[in-house]
């Protein structure tokens, strides 16, 4: 009997219980669905991610820094020590901006009150003229950012989010004036839309010179700092010149911690997939218990079928082929069950996007899950490859039946 005639009856076989076999692909179909839409998650979260950095830059570089505590102040960093760095070092950093963020404070324009709105202290190098974007990713979409005079100069000036440029003045911000813990800023930017322009979301936030939000919060001294290395290759070369001006200060490597775009996108990257690795490997388990309700059912077909098996070996079937139809038939019902499931799995995969992208606020720019044709392809190939390993067994049992105890049985 060759292949196409086994695959057939293999066929009969299920059409003729169709509940049977259904709940015997339940486990194959619950499986392959289930890691195909994890795979599908996965890859949408780590293509995300990765636009999300690639917005931000490869080039940035995070510097925090925590100090040494009482009795140490003379070991300190500010700006100026910054910007000297970035001055001596030019063919590997292009720039570099303090990051200051005010405490609570109260943000109105005339009689209305925003308390959740975010306000940042940045230099000029925050806005990157190039791209018409932002280092925290938004665009420019009126006026213009700040300046290196109005950094140098303490002007009360300010660039907003397109949250309070809508809410606060009907769309027409530029020029008009909002005050920060009683000091007014001229408004002489808009930022676009980034997140949803909702309160207190990315788009509810302003941005000052440095300076001005050192003199709001009270405080002397700035505890990150973002810079850029001139090109992504020497990204690592800048990161150790910035540490190694740091140790030289602080003569420790516990008062900073730098980290470089790249090397967050390595560390993210490698969390979601070992993430994914433990997902699918939990997903694997109802592949398992798939592939035992396979077996377990061609036991019973076995058994059955035990006079079938007893006149086709008395018509002069041989042991390989009562092997081989068995285990076709236990291939086709996975391979089935697999068709289905990687088809439940886009299509949940889809309607996750939309969820995902709907609770995100990203629309149809954002996350996207993504199935894989290699992906698919792995889930199939498993899905049929658990069929025949478990479908083997009860093979095995019918092809070794002897023929005349197999006629006799009733």
């Amino acid at each position: 009997m060759n292949f196409s005639q086994s695959f057939r009856l293999a066929v009969k076989s299920l059409l003729s219980s169709k509940m049977r076999a259904l709940l015997t692909m339940l486990g194959i179909i619950i499986g392959v669905a289930a890691v195909i839409i994890i795979t599908s998650l996965g890859n949408g979260m780590q293509n995300y991610m990765n636009r999300q950095f690639d917005q931000l830059g490869a080039n940035l570089i995070q510097v925090q820094i925590w100090g040494l505590g009482d009795g140490m102040s003379s070991r300190s960093i500010d700006p100026d020590d910054m910007y000297a760095l970035v001055d001596k070092y030019p063919q590997y950093l292009s720039g570099v901006s303090p990051y200051v963020m005010v405490g609570q404070a109260m943000v109105r324009r005339g009689g209305d009150e925003y308390e959740r709105t975010s306000i940042y202290g940045v230099s000029e190098f925050f806005y990157d003229a190039d791209r018409n974007q932002t280092l925290s990713g938004p665009k420019l979409k009126e006026g213009r950012f700040l300046s290196y005079v109005d950094v140098e100069r303490y002007q009360s000036v300010c660039v907003i989010g397109s949250y309070l440029a809508k809410d606060a003045f009907g769309g027409e911000a530029l020029g008009k004036t909002l005050t920060i813990k009683g000091t007014p800023f001229t408004i002489i930017g808009v930022l676009e839309e980034y997140a949803d322009s909702t309160e207190g979301s990315s788009d509810d936030v302003i941005y000052l010179p440095y300076g001005n939000a050192m003199r709001l919060n009270g405080t002397g001294w700035v505890s990150l700092y973002l810079f850029n290395s001139a090109d992504r290759d020497t990204a690592n070369l800048a990161k150790g010149i910035i540490e190694s001006r740091l140790y030289q200060t602080f003569q420790t490597e516990d008062a900073y911690y730098t980290m470089s775009s790249a090397e967050m996108m390595d560390a993210m990257d490698s969390m979601l997939n070992t993430l994914m690795a433990i997902l699918v490997l939990i997903a694997a388990i109802s592949l398992l218990v798939g592939g035992i309700g396979i077996m377990n059912i061609m036991l019973v077909s076995v058994t059955e079928r035990t006079r079938e098996i007893g006149i086709r070996k008395s018509l002069g079937a041989k042991r390989r082929d009562i092997r081989s139809q068995f285990i076709i038939e236990a291939g086709t019902t996975s391979a089935i069950g697999g068709v289905i499931g990687i088809a439940l799995g886009i299509v949940m995969a889809n309607v996750l996007t939309n969820v995902i992208a709907f609770v995100l606020g990203t629309g149809n720019d954002g996350f996207v899950a993504i199935p894989t044709p290699g992906g698919i392809a792995v889930s199939f190939g498993v899905s049929v490859g658990v069929g025949i390993l478990f479908g083997y067994l009860p093979a095995n049992k019918a092809a070794r039946l002897n023929p005349i105890d197999a006629l006799r049985y009733d």
